[in-house]
């Protein structure tokens, strides 16, 4: 089972605000070293923590105004090939993330409004055949809580 996950999914404390995500069948898949974890935000040199960014018009602004778009793509294809170094196929990625997000991202304007779109990984991920889920799917989780037992 070689899947790639959202680092902050897996219990690391690399999200914008210093926090991690943690949800505990993927912590538990970590554990058991069947996943590869990874925060593209932080491969592509981000600091933790950072100013939250969110995706305006195919860029990724931070809240403060400032374009990040550059530091999200590198990170995006340093986490794409870890993802196919380690015969990665499926990802599942933190929801609404301007670089995980998968089919919902927030619009640009940081008032938590959501609009369709994915994130700049994810997206990544997709043109390359992945088969890529969030934390939310729940078809996963039941698949994966099975696979633990």
């Amino acid at each position: 089972m070689n899947i790639v996950v959202s680092a902050c999914l897996a219990g690391f404390s690399c999200r914008y605000d210093g926090k991690a995500n943690t949800v505990p069948f993927i912590r538990e898949l970590y554990r058991k070293k069947l996943v590869l974890p990874v925060c593209p935000e932080c491969l592509g040199g981000l600091p933790v923590p950072r100013v939250p960014c969110e995706i305006q018009h195919g860029r990724v602004i931070s809240k403060e105004g400032t374009d990040c778009s550059e530091a999200y793509w590198k990170g995006a294809f340093l986490a794409l090939h870890y993802a196919r170094f380690y015969g990665a196929k499926t990802a599942i990625l933190k929801a609404k993330s301007p670089s995980c997000g998968v089919g919902q991202i927030y619009d640009g304007t940081f008032t938590k409004t959501l609009i369709a779109g994915n994130g700049i990984f994810a997206q990544l991920l997709m043109e390359n055949q992945f088969f890529v889920y969030t934390e939310k799917d729940t078809v996963m989780e039941n698949f994966f809580k099975g696979a633990l037992k």
